[in-house]
């Protein structure tokens, strides 16, 4: 066996080699994008909720709440916003993803706009995505049924052009449809190929979780940085959680829909998160929980919708444990965020057998859609969801939910950690308004990746949004002018001042709301201020021309 000896200028030269390459790592921070599904605003521990989020509580103790962060109002188009920095019309998904056969509304995400995927990787980002995509077109066939129910054998979900790996990701684990079967998914891909069978013990939050960690352990080998995208499918129904986490909310939820709404009041209230003063909106509904006949299927409805959010947050627990095992978590750049408010839909909304909702699992049992609450949600064979009463307390203190134009649809709990690049007071929260649509400018800030005029031959619509960097860094920015909203004829418009308007799907005259003195939407001022609701509208349906919202369909 031959000895090495090594004399001291050898030694100062390995150590000067070792201190060379270690300085190689490219600095730029790692971005993370974590987003919920159908979240309320007051779900999470750290916004006023019940439901045990530790995790989530430990990114905002250490990093910065937002008050007013803003998205697209549902699923879809708020992902093809976030993806591309574009308004969701601008990117192609103004309503679902089914082609109507006009610009703003192809069902798909186009190629007017690049994402932030394409962007980073030119930059030389590593780039993942994990989980929900549902920005291709829902295709519609002969045998949805058997197919829904994996009973026929699939080689695409939807054009490949159009899979996460087509748009920038360089992995992708997930499913490209919008509902799943949390135990035994429809439309899993890896890569591009599909997942034909998962174990006897998969649960999607799990397995999505799982593969975040393993994707940052491989890509913090490198000396590359990297943008993750994790879009949990949690909470969105159908209402299917494990057992254990059910067992530690089966009993918080008996006491009724007002009681757990004004507890959550409470501690927003005590929190100081939305100023001071009386804040909490009108109920949407007028039932009393003591004249209710069904408390135990709703009680059980919150308490998996609680275990979904509950195994949400652990899995993110996994995502920072990694990040910090591998020596990432101070430059790296996480934001959470939620797609829109939580859900008012329930049993009795539900087709099935149609687009992405099954009528049967994979072994032939029938699912079932309990209109009447005849059986407990909870196992993968029943599809459930928990309806308008609990979504209004989900997302408390705000009136409404998913779809509308309200703030309880369009305002989203938004978190971000980054040890490195904030600068702000840990645990603190800001008032300024923000966008799904700042994601993009935000990254190309903090990367230094130049965003193209031209990608793939295609002419690239600029985006809209404005960086949040300088907000982490200086407690300011210069905020955008007016953020507006349009999804099956919900409209909104809010100015910088904080001056909103809003007109429902089926409402004939604007509403108008001083959003700094009434958060909430309580008190109608239209009447009081025509004159600045008519000015409002009319930027209001400029916006609508400039970002392809019309000609909308019929």
């Amino acid at each position: 066996m031959k000895l090495k000896i090594f004399s001291k200028t050898a030694s100062a030269s390995l150590l000067l080699g070792l201190s060379i390459h270690a300085q190689a790592k490219d600095p730029r921070p790692n971005i993370l994008i974590i987003l919920a599904d159908d979240l309320g605003y007051s779900d999470i521990g750290c916004y006023g909720g019940e439901i045990n989020t530790p995790n989530l509580d430990r990114l905002a103790k250490n990093g910065l709440r937002f008050t007013r962060f803003y998205n697209a109002g549902r699923s879809c188009p708020t992902r093809a916003s976030l993806l591309t920095g574009l308004y969701p019309h601008q990117a192609g998904i103004g309503r679902m993803t089914f082609d109507n056969h006009l610009p703003g509304y192809r069902g798909t995400m186009t190629h007017d706009g690049v994402t932030i995927a394409e962007v980073l990787k030119e930059a030389g980002y590593q780039t993942g995505m994990i989980g929900k995509w549902h920005v291709a077109e829902t295709p519609l066939r002969s045998d949805q049924r058997q197919w829904l129910a994996h009973q026929v054998q699939y080689n695409e979900f939807a054009p490949k052009d159009n899979y996460p790996t087509h748009r920038g990701f360089q992995d992708f684990y997930g499913t490209i449809y919008g509902v799943v079967n949390y135990f035994d998914p429809f439309s899993l891909v890896c890569g591009e190929e599909p997942v034909p069978t998962v174990p006897d013990d998969y649960y999607s939050t799990i397995a999505l979780s799982d593969s975040a960690s393993a994707y940052i352990r491989r890509y913090a080998k490198s000396d590359k940085p990297f943008f993750m995208y994790l879009s949990y499918h949690a909470p969105h129904w159908p209402l299917h959680a494990l057992p254990e986490d059910i067992k530690k909310y089966e009993d918080i939820y008996k006491v009724g829909w007002e009681a757990i709404r004004q507890q959550r009041y409470e501690r927003i209230k005590k929190s100081g998160l939305l100023g001071k003063g009386d804040f909490l909106s009108s109920r949407q509904f007028s039932d009393l929980w003591e004249e209710n006949p069904s408390q135990e299927w709703d009680a059980r409805a919150m308490a998996v919708h609680a275990a979904m959010v509950d195994r949400m947050d652990q899995g993110i627990g996994k995502v920072i444990d990694m990040l910090e095992k591998t020596g990432e978590l101070d430059n790296t750049l996480i934001f959470f965020m939620s797609d829109n408010g939580c859900s008012n839909e329930n049993c009795q909304m539900f087709s099935e057998g149609e687009n992405d909702r099954p009528a049967e699992m994979r072994n032939g049992e029938k699912i079932i859609y309990p209109k009447n609450k005849e059986v407990l949600p909870g196992p993968q064979n029943v599809y459930a969801a928990i309806g308008p009463k609990w979504a209004n307390v989900a997302n408390t203190p705000f009136r409404f939910w998913k779809a509308r134009a309200y703030e309880g649809g369009i305002c989203t709990p938004m978190i971000i950690h980054w040890p490195k690049g904030n600068k702000q007071k840990k645990g603190s929260a800001t008032t300024l308004m923000g966008h799904v649509i700042d994601l993009m400018a935000t990254c190309l800030d903090v990367s230094g990746a130049i965003y193209p005029s031209e990608y793939n031959k295609h002419k690239i619509i600029p985006f809209r949004g404005i960086s949040l960097q300088p907000i982490l860094k200086t407690g300011t920015r210069e905020g955008h002018h007016e953020l507006c909203f349009e999804h099956f004829n919900e409209r909104a418009l809010i100015d910088a001042s904080g001056w909103k308007i809003v007109k429902g799907s089926n409402a004939k005259e604007w509403e108008l709301y001083n959003l700094n003195e009434d958060r909430t939407e309580m008190h109608n001022l239209a009447g009081k201020y025509p004159e600045k609701v008519a000015g409002m509208e009319k930027r209001y349906l400029a916006w609508e021309e400039k970002t392809m919202v019309v000609p909308r369909p019929k």
